[in-house]
This record gives C-alpha cells, structure tokens and sequence, in this order.
C-alpha cells in the first residue's frame, strides 16, 4: 500500500525518534509496533529525508570508518557532502520559515 495525500496517517509518521530509534547496541532498529504498519516503508523514507534522516547516515559513514569498511578520503568526501546537504535544507526551512512570517 502507498502514502497518499488523501490518507490519514499515524501520529508517529516520519518521525524519526519513533520510527527509527537507537537501540541499547548503539544501532537504530525499528520497534516491533511498525512491522504491522501499512505505512512503514513510506514513513522510514519519510523521517530519513529529513535532516535527522542525514544524522543518521553521518553515523553511518563513521561506523563504517571505524570498522575500516571506508578510509579517511571516502569518510572525509560523505561527511562534507552529507553536511552540505544539511545546511542546504537549513537553508530552504529557514526561507520557509521566513515566508510563512511574512
């Protein structure tokens, strides 16, 4: 089943602490209450392509630096690209922001 405009979705819907939180291994999981979840494929994407989304893929990109999957130029090249990426969008949201005062 795909999201749609029309649809109703639950309180918890893209929000990353909820759908995609750390773990007590220091690894996110999600919780057993989204495997029934007709929304859950939707709702990950949707808390991952928000800036949180980008955190989480800047731990990914040190976790695989320190077990040695990545060396230093591949980790440095994510990191700034990934950093980048965020500013921009803290960028777009403070314009929005902006927009929505005026």
């Amino acid at each position: 089943m795909t999201a749609d405009k029309n649809d109703i979705y639950p309180y918890c819907y893209g929000i990353l602490k909820n759908v995609f939180p750390m773990g007590d291994d220091g690894l996110r999981h999600s919780p057993e209450s989204c495997v029934p979840c007709s929304y859950k494929t939707t709702c990950l994407r949707k808390a991952m392509g928000q800036n949180e989304g980008l955190a989480v893929r800047e731990e990914v990109v040190d976790r695989a630096y320190t077990s040695g999957l990545i060396g230093f130029w591949q980790r440095w090249n994510r990191k700034k690209n990934l950093q980048r990426r965020i500013s921009e969008s803290n960028a777009a949201e403070g314009s929005a922001d902006i927009s929505k005062k005026e």
